[in-house]
């Protein structure tokens, strides 16, 4: 099998996160902040080294600052809802997922918050600016398109937001783990980012990174491990937002994943994923009656002439290669590459994709490119 919709869920998993995974389901997964005993203790001093890894990886102070969720939707569910103020005007880009696009929808709705959209190619600091109002106080944006890999520089997001005095909000899910960020150079209000993707973790974890003075109300209570006579949720983080029992394997799965990618070096993880990225895409485009639209970051788009895209993902599964067809959740995406009537087929690469796996992909397509010319 070769597995090319990274951009969904990385797949496999490195060997330390899967032992790591293991052990802890296995040998002390106590409920962590809850019991005094030794297991529960373990685990909420394994939960406290992946805070302590995340703010290292992305270059933040404060480890009570790293909210664990349940993923990036919910982390960015939690940095809106907890930001926005009523009637207040927000940029976002182009390039949404629908995790920004549905709660802003809500909002919209409920509080009467409004947003305007900017063009992310070009010129992207005049883009952003052109858009401004009196009312606008927000920027929200991905770092990097799940659809085409389109890179949205935080460097240009961070300096707009500081010199227009507006709250940044970043999605993080599709760069962290495959590119170097750095709050202390280029900060954000918050960060928000899955354990499942690029950083290899598993399935069920993810964080929003709080990186401001705001008070922030809470979009959800219950236990909190501690002050239990209380009615209302602890003033501080990460508990404030912490509701309830935390994913502990999947947190600590997203510590090892961290250690992983550390052990191997950002540098090297950024070159691999731009060969076999470029690699693809030269494939892709020798084929005459194949449609390759922007790429980058380990992220590939294209159509195959008069073929449906979930026809062409469907006979790529029966060759064994995993990648996903449609919309992809992000249907502003789409439609800036004229795709949203008809979506698109993508191959999204890791790390642990190979060479190899590039060479029998092309053996594979172009029996079916041959097959639908």
């Amino acid at each position: 099998m070769i597995y090319l919709d990274n951009a969904a869920t990385t797949f496999p998993k490195p060997r330390s996160v899967i032992r790591a995974t293991l052990e802890c389901i296995r040998d002390y997964c106590g409920n962590p902040g809850r019991s005094g005993h030794r297991l529960s203790l373990k685990t909420s001093e394994k939960i406290y080294e992946a805070r302590e890894a995340v703010s290292r990886f992305l270059g933040v102070n404060a480890p009570e600052n790293v909210i664990f969720t349940e993923n990036a939707t919910h982390a960015l569910n939690l940095a809106i809802k907890t930001s926005l103020k009523p009637n207040s005007h927000v940029l976002i880009s182009d390039m949404e997922h629908n995790s920004v696009l549905r709660p802003l929808y809500a909002l919209s709705k409920k509080r009467g918050v409004e947003f305007s959209v900017f063009d992310s190619f070009g010129d992207l600091k005049r883009n952003i600016t052109e858009k401004l109002t009196p009312d606008t106080k927000y920027i929200i944006s991905t770092l990097a398109s799940n659809v085409i890999g389109r890179e949205i520089p935080l460097s240009v997001l961070s300096e707009v937001a500081r010199e227009n005095k507006l709250s940044l909000i970043v999605d993080a899910s599709q760069l962290a783990g495959h590119k170097r960020i750095d709050l202390a150079d280029t900060p954000c209000d918050a960060l928000c980012a899955p354990s499942h993707k690029a950083l290899f973790g598993i399935q069920g974890a993810g964080f929003c990174v709080i990186n401001d003075e705001c008070e922030r109300e809470t979009i959800y209570e219950g236990g909190s491990g501690n002050d239990s006579k209380n009615p209302e949720m602890p003033h501080d983080p990460p508990e404030r937002f912490e509701a309830g029992t935390l994913p502990s394997p999947s947190v600590i799965s997203l510590l090892y994943g961290i250690k992983f990618i550390e052990e191997v070096g950002l540098s090297e993880i950024e070159k691999k994923i731009e060969l076999l990225t470029n690699r693809y895409a030269d494939m892709l485009s020798s084929f005459k009656n194949t449609t390759v639209y922007e790429y980058g970051n380990g992220v590939i788009s294209f159509n195959l002439l008069n073929t449906p895209a979930a026809t062409v993902s469907e006979l790529l599964d029966n060759e064994g290669i995993c990648t996903r067809s449609g919309l992809h959740c992000a249907p502003k995406a789409h439609e800036s590459i004229g795709t949203d009537a008809i979506g698109t087929v993508r191959l999204s690469f890791s790390y642990l994709n190979s060479v190899k796996e590039a060479d029998e992909f092309y053996k594979k397509f172009k029996r079916i490119a041959n097959l639908y010319s």
